[in-house]
């Protein structure tokens, strides 16, 4: 119906990434009628797969590319046919200027052991990486669950972890104290605190502590911290929900751009140059905080900076490496840390702080179709042909402001320097063509994810990651999705518990909403 007249459901779900479709299957299940409105040309948000490349048959998990934090809860609620699979490595970084390398074998800690002896010279940061993890194991254990359940009190979460060392140096101390009381090696200590730095701009010693909650999210999901690959590719977890969605009758509009959310429900919004209204018993908001607020007429807050360079690669075979004895298929079959040492993050972030690409970009990379060749064509998987992902570290949207394209080729030159850096051979030297001829690689700056997802200044978690416990007592035994208008819940990343591919502001948005319905 167009703009002369409303038709009212009992959820409008505002943007179609996957916890905007978390939220329509549950409130579709319970039985609720459920439109999602969706900018985008299909639905799947940030976590879909892309055939990227001309003539080459490869799907690759273009934006987000693991998963570590949607419940197995929400999985097997949903009845939902999404395959994870453990990576056989859990890292390799190779140490700067040699030919060595940090293996971590989580299967084989006699290997990895081994590794650290090579790399430190010592035995006590295998012994402080061995009691570091089993520390935050057991901090996941106690957390994780509590992500799906109603906002504890800070003094009952705290309860709950048991745990002095863990909650001093998570959650009330920067990061850097608890790396320097437990690490000797830089390099160490430097796989450790990227885990606090993915799309967040910070040191390890930053007070507001936004370096420590990323840490958090990365090492409690499904009570392991593990970070699994999604067999046939990102898309394929955003596929299994839109299935279950249409199955259970949610309906969609694609190609619709919202320009207007009215705290009473009303919902306006565009397609095909058609203005369009609907009226909603809730507006579940699977969009940033500061875009909600500017929807509803408000004035947003400063949006904080995405700050992350993503780039996809396909590759003939993989690089030799500097560590001659090393297999490749190991040191690429988990994450491969580039150039992260502690003091190397910490220049990385100086120098863009005075505005200049880092000299030498800390980044990581890992290839999915080592664990999950299923992404490959059939062409390629014969012809060996592999993927590679690669996040780049201290790369703020501040950098690309003046001219984006300018600066999002030097920072792709200074990227591929960078892994360079520590290959036997260079990256380009392995790149696939694709059917024009071009290497098949492409790099995507914060401001491309702003332009292409709707994350404000590329914000990967939507703004910077909460605390999984109430901010406030009003808070305590909330969803953490409520805003101060009754019928317009977030559902989002930017809501308290999100961020990466979870689901669980998605599910929290829905029992929100059916909770207020039995109130």
């Amino acid at each position: 119906m167009g703009s002369g007249g409303t038709t009212t459901w009992d959820a409008v779900v505002v943007g179609g990434g996957h916890n905007g479709l978390v939220a329509a299957n549950y409130l579709a299940k319970a039985g609720r009628s459920v439109l999602i409105l969706e900018r985008g040309d299909a639905l799947g948000g940030a976590a879909v797969s892309f055939r990227a490349f001309s003539g080459i048959d490869v799907r690759l998990s273009r934006y987000s590319y693991l998963v570590s934090l949607l419940p197995k809860q929400i999985i097997d609620e949903l009845n939902l046919p999404i395959r994870l699979r453990k990576r056989a490595i859990s890292s390799y970084t190779p140490v700067p200027d040699t030919d060595d390398g940090l293996l971590v074998d989580t299967a084989d800690p006699t290997r990895t052991g081994a590794s650290f002896r090579t790399v430190t010279g010592n035995d006590t940061d295998f012994a402080a990486w061995q009691r570091f993890y089993a520390r935050t194991e057991r901090l996941a254990q106690r957390v994780f669950p509590t992500l799906t359940q109603p906002l504890r009190g800070k003094d009952e979460l705290r309860a709950i972890v048991d745990d002095d060392i863990a909650w001093q140096g998570l959650f009330e101390r920067p990061i850097s104290e608890l790396l320097g009381a437990e690490f000797a090696d830089d390099l160490v200590r430097g796989v450790v605190l990227t885990d606090a730095l993915i799309g967040t701009f910070a040191t390890a010693d930053d007070e507001t502590l936004k370096q420590n909650r990323c840490l958090l999210y990365h090492v409690i999901g499904n009570m392991t911290g593990d970070w699994d690959v999604p067999i046939g590719g990102m898309g394929a977890v955003t596929g299994a929900l839109i299935d279950a969605a249409q199955a259970a009758g949610v309906q969609s509009r694609t190609g619709a751009t919202v320009t207007a959310i009215d705290p009473d429900g009303l919902v306006r919004y565009t397609q095909d140059g058609t203005e369009f209204t609907v009226a909603a018993r809730h507006v579940l908001a699977n969009v940033a905080p500061s875009t909600l607020a500017a929807l509803l007429g408000e004035t947003p807050g400063d949006a904080p900076e995405g700050a992350q360079l993503k780039v996809n690669m396909v590759l003939r075979r993989l690089p030799r490496l500097r560590e001659r004895d090393l297999d490749p298929r190991d040191a690429f079959g988990g994450t491969f840390h580039i150039n992260e040492t502690y003091a190397q993050l910490a220049t990385a972030h100086d120098e863009a702080v005075a505005g200049l690409i880092p000299s030498l970009p800390p980044c990581e990379s890992y290839c999915h179709s080592l664990t999950d060749p299923s992404i490959l064509g059939a062409a390629e998987n014969a012809a060996g042909m592999q993927t590679l992902t690669v996040f780049g570290l201290h790369m703020p949207a501040r950098l690309f402001g003046a001219d984006n394209d300018k600066a999002r080729a030097d920072a792709l030159a200074a990227t591929v320097a960078s892994i360079n850096s520590v290959l036997a051979e260079p990256i380009e030297d392995c790149l696939a063509l694709d059917a024009d001829g071009q290497p098949c690689v492409e790099a995507k700056t914060p401001l491309d994810l702003q332009a292409e997802l709707g994350l404000p200044q590329g914000h990967i978690f939507h703004q910077d990651l909460s605390w999984p416990h109430a901010r406030s007592d009003e808070q305590i035994g909330r969803w953490g999705v409520e805003t101060e208008h009754e019928r317009v819940l977030l559902c989002g990343a930017g809501a308290a518990r999100g961020g990466g591919v979870s689901g669980i502001p998605g599910h929290n948005a829905a029992m929100a909403v059916l909770a207020a319905a039995r109130d």
